[in-house]
Formats: C-alpha cells, structure tokens, sequence
C-alpha cells in the first residue's frame, strides 16, 4: 500500500496515524481546522506528514486508504469527493481492527454507553483479564493498540458516526442498549438512519459471537425480528430490573444491595456489563466484587454535595432526552431542574409525566431557551431562564427547600456556551462550591 491518507487530526485521527505509523505505512494527516497542540506535536514527534486549515483534494484522492475521524459527516464536500472515486473509505476502529487479534466488547446505545464501557472493565479488570478500554470513553481503538502491550479483551465504546464506517469490524460480544433519537441532525432527521447505524455492531457477528441487548426497545425488536441472528443473543428487559439484585441468562444470582449507582438505568447498565463478564468466565462471586467497588464516570448524575439539606447533581453528560428521563426517573425527591443548550430535535413529551410529577422548577440555561419555555411554561409553576451558569447554581438555591435535589440534566449539546459537556460540568460544580463561599 502505497499512501494512507486520515480525514481529521484530533484523537481518533492521530491514533491512527500512529497505529499506521508503526506498521510502516506511507502516512498524510488532513485537518480542515486547526490542530491542537498536543496531537500537532505527536505527529512531528513521529515524522509524520500533516495539513491543517484546509483538505487538499489532489493529494487526498491519490490514497490508497483513507480513514475518516467521526466527526467528518457524509455531506461535507471532502467525503463527496471521495465517494465518487474507487477509494477505500473507513473508520478509526474499523483501521485497528485489523491489527487486533483479542476479543473485542463493542457497547453502544444513545444512552448508558459510557457508564456500561467502565462499568465492563472494572469487572473485567478486577476478576484479572488482561482487558483495555477506549473509544468515546478515552484514548482511541488504535492508539490503544500502539501504547499497550495487547489486551486479551478490548472493551470499546463505539458512537454511530464510528460505526458509520465499519466492513469487518466484529466484537465477540456486542451489547445495543438502546436506540432514542439523537444527533439526527446526522441523518437526515431520520430516527430510522440513526437506528440502522447503530446496528451495524452486529453485522459481523457469527455464531461464536454475543449480541446482548435490550429486550424492551422497539427499534432493537424490529431489526431482531427482521434478521437472520446467526450469534447468541441475550435479551435484557428492563422488567427484569429489581432493586436488590439481578437474575442472569445462566440462572446465576448477582447481588446488587452494595451497588453505588442510583437509579433503574444503572441496575440495566449493571445487568449488561456482568452477562458480559460471565460469558468471559467470571463468577457470580467476581461481579459481585466488582460491583461493589465501581464508582460512575464524572458529570453522569454525580452527588456534588449537599448545602442546606439540598443535594446538588452534575449530570452534564445527558445531552439527550432520553439521558434526562433515567436521571429525573433516579429521584424520589422534589427537583429543581437546570436544563438548557442546543437543542438536538429534543421531543419532551416522553419525560412530561416525570417532569411534572416531579419538578417544582425549570431554570433554563442557553443562549435560545425558547422551545423548553413553550413546551413546559403549562406544566411548570416557576420557570427561569440565564446565561451563565453561575447565575442558574444561584437561582437553583433560591427555590430549593431541605430535601430537595438540584440536578443539572440538560437534555442539550453545550456548545451555545461551553466548551463541551465536561467544561459545563466543571464550572457547574465550581458555581455549586461558591454557594458554599
């Protein structure tokens, strides 16, 4: 192979300029913005040729390869361009795949997927499998794969713009935990094309593979319905939930009373990840372990602390509305909900019951707050609105009583005034701190 050329400079493009880097492949990096500095300085660190503030067309379509960093979508004029040659075109994670010869965990789902991804290798980890993670939840597949020694199992968090990409990508247990509407604005505004992206996970599965899934979603029940389903499927309802512990497809018990994470969504999340590690060959014993000593990720319905009797709740990380529906569904607690961003095709209706059950107050925080205002202005009695973050902690303490919860949930991208949810979540915590100051 003569030349690999890779669309995009950021994680996922610079990992696998590196992964080809090493197996001695002829190398060019094309960023249509500006490089950061830590990825500018990897690729002169390692001799590798690189462009940014613009795609060079007569270069890029003399490849033999091209890998496409998931944030490039289909209609940019780059990839146009290239679908109209005979060009190979694929994913970061389909590219190191390729060099990969352990089991591979693929999880994806519009929601729950990094909580599951940890959550699998915090029992993977602490039941000793040689296991690494990568993905959305950190470093990319293939940067994975040149800075570790080779895992026996890979547990990858994979997003459908990763998987938009894939031809032979096949993870021996594939879990699809669910499919809401989400970044539709990616597919045409077709909940349909998001779903089919989704589901290319298991494409590639055979008879030897695992698909665990959830039994209770109605786009997961269409296409299991509608296909051949060569591999093991292990089918997880959200009925079978219970509070204190977990009945799995081996008739195994798991316990569940020492479990940290709060909510329905997560003993589903739990389920998941521990038929995972049992078909791996861990005990029931071994999960239970590992359950009981698993924190959840940073900005996903993270306890801040409590001022006043009144709990203060990051949870950032749900950009969706199926995220929000999970956190407002884990409070018995009357809540003051902050809320607010840019609005990704949000339908509030699948939360309205939850919300009005619960929320005695909407502080909306975005730059265009207007279609939270008019859908919940006759459902909620107190509704504010802001665009600093500082102000909504603020607000949020005026109303809340002893016993309540504050919980940021937006339901929305951050990128109307953050950075990304992680910045969102940051200063949110640091403005719940100055409450205390």
């Amino acid at each position: 192979m003569n030349l690999i050329v890779i669309l995009g400079a950021g994680e996922s493009g610079v990992g696998a300029a590196l992964l080809a880097k090493e197996k001695k492949y002829n190398i060019f990096v094309s960023e249509y913005g500006q490089i950061k500095d830590k990825y500018r300085s990897e690729l002169v660190q390692h001799d590798i040729s690189f462009e940014e503030g613009d795609h060079t067309l007569d270069k890029i379509l003399t490849a033999d390869l091209i890998i496409k960093s998931p944030g490039i979508p289909e209609d940019a004029h780059v990839i146009q361009e290239i679908r109209k040659t005979k060009i190979e075109l694929i994913s970061e994670i389909e590219f190191a795949s390729r060099f990969y010869s352990g089991k591979i965990i693929a999880i994806t789902g519009s929601n729950g997927k990094t909580t599951t991804t940890l959550l699998t290798y915090h029992l993977l980890k602490e039941g000793g499998i040689s296991v690494g993670v990568c993905g959305n939840v950190g470093r990319s597949f293939a940067r994975l794969l040149v800075e570790d020694q080779e895992k026996e199992v890979c547990i990858i968090e994979v997003s459908s713009f990763q998987l938009d990409d894939v031809k032979l990508f096949k993870p021996h247990i594939a879990m699809v935990l669910n499919i809401t509407a989400d970044h539709l604005d990616r597919y045409e505004y077709q909940i349909e094309n998001y779903a089919r992206a989704k589901w290319k996970i298991t494409s590639n599965q055979i008879d030897t593979d695992v698909l665990i899934y959830n039994g209770d979603d109605e786009w997961i029940q269409k296409f299991i319905t509608a296909g051949e389903n060569r591999q093991r499927l292990i089918s997880i309802k959200l009925s079978n939930k219970e509070n204190t512990s977990l009945l799995m497809s081996n008739d195994d018990t798991i316990d569940i009373t020492q479990f940290k994470l709060k909510g329905k969504h997560n003993a589903f999340n739990a389920k998941c990840a521990s038929e995972a590690a049992i078909v791996l060959g861990l005990t029931s014993g071994d999960i239970e372990k590992g359950l009981q000593s698993f924190s959840n990720v940073e900005h996903r319905l993270e306890n801040i602390t409590k001022i006043n009797d009144v709990l203060y709740v990051n949870d950032s990380k749900a950009t969706n509305v199926d995220s929000v529906f999970y956190a407002l569904d884990a409070f018995d607690e009357e809540i003051i909900w902050i809320a607010g961003g840019t609005d990704k095709g949000n339908d509030y209706s699948q939360i309205l019951s939850l919300v009005k059950e619960r929320v005695s107050t909407l502080i909306c925080l975005g730059v265009d707050n207007s279609k939270l205002l008019d859908y919940f202005t006759p459902h909620i009695k107190c509704i504010e609105e802001t665009q600093d973050i500082n102000e909504a902690a603020q607000i949020a303490s005026r109303y809340a009583k002893s016993g309540n919860v504050v919980l940021l949930s937006p339901a929305c991208a951050s990128f109307d005034l953050f950075n990304n949810y992680e910045h969102r979540g940051k200063l949110f915590k640091k403005a719940v701190f100055n409450l205390i100051r």
